[in-house]
């Protein structure tokens, strides 16, 4: 059975460290894809951006800085407040992001309640296709 977590948040697209414009995404996880996480920017305009990368690295970045080259991910203080940082660089250019913490946390831990860590290959049905390989 095929499940699918999102959640719509604003982030903040950091200019400079004084200033920060909001920017609409949807955060999304599907159990046929158990290993990545999905996050669409500009939801709503004709051509959103699509981000695709390891769960695994937004799950270890709420916590330390983790990451390297496309996609790092880390926590710090905004204005008081537990954020997560996500650094996105692409041949397009570079994007630093601002997320509330509790928020992105709340969503990953919805996830991690439908595929735990450690089970996500059983969602791939790898050993039953490898089975009915083997058995031709």
């Amino acid at each position: 059975m095929r499940t699918v977590v999102e959640r719509e948040l604003e982030l903040k697209l950091v200019l400079s460290p004084q200033r920060r414009i909001p920017v609409q995404a949807r955060l999304g996880y599907v159990t046929d894809d158990p290993y990545a996480v999905h996050v669409t920017f500009h939801v709503d305009s004709a051509r959103p951006v699509h981000w695709t990368f390891a769960r695994d690295l937004l799950v270890e970045g709420v916590f330390r800085p983790c990451g390297r080259g496309d996609v790092r991910v880390w926590p710090t203080k905004a204005e008081g407040r537990g954020v997560v940082l996500v650094s996105l660089s692409s041949p397009d250019g570079d994007a630093l992001l601002e997320a509330p913490a509790a928020q992105v946390s709340a969503w990953l831990e919805r996830t991690l309640r439908v595929v735990p860590p450690g089970t996500e290959g059983e969602r791939l049905g790898l050993d039953d296709e490898l089975a009915q390989l083997l058995a031709q």
